[in-house]
C-alpha cells in the first residue's frame, strides 16, 4: 500500500513540474524571450502545452479569466498539493497502524 501511495507521490510530483515548466515556458514567449520560430522552442513549448492541456481545460471550463489572466495552472498546482498532502496522511496513519 505504502509503494502505490509513494509511486501516486511521485507522478504528481512529476506533473507539478511539467506544470511549472508549461507556465514558466508560456511566460517566455509572452515576453518575447524566446521564440517559437525556433524548432527546438517551438518542439518543447508545443510538447508542454499538449502534456498540460487535457489536465488544465476541465479547470478553465469551470473558472473563468481574470483579466486576461489564466489561473488554472495555479488551481491544478493547489489541488495536486492538496491530493499529495492527503496521500501523506494515509500514508503516516498506514506506518503508523501497522507499528500498533
Amino acid at each position: 500500500m505504502i509503494s502505490l501511495l509513494n509511486l501516486i507521490d511521485i507522478i504528481l510530483s512529476i506533473i507539478q513540474w511539467i506544470v511549472i515548466a508549461s507556465v514558466v515556458a508560456s511566460w517566455l514567449v509572452a515576453f518575447g524571450v524566446v521564440n517559437t520560430r525556433n524548432q527546438v522552442v517551438y518542439t518543447i513549448v508545443d510538447s508542454l502545452n499538449r502534456l498540460t492541456e487535457p489536465l488544465l481545460r476541465p479547470i478553465r471550463r469551470v473558472i473563468p479569466l481574470f483579466g486576461g489572466l489564466d489561473i488554472s495552472p495555479l488551481v491544478l498546482l493547489l489541488a495536486i498539493w492538496f491530493i499529495q498532502s492527503l496521500l501523506h496522511e494515509y500514508a503516516y496513519r498506514a506506518v503508523m497502524g501497522g507499528l500498533g
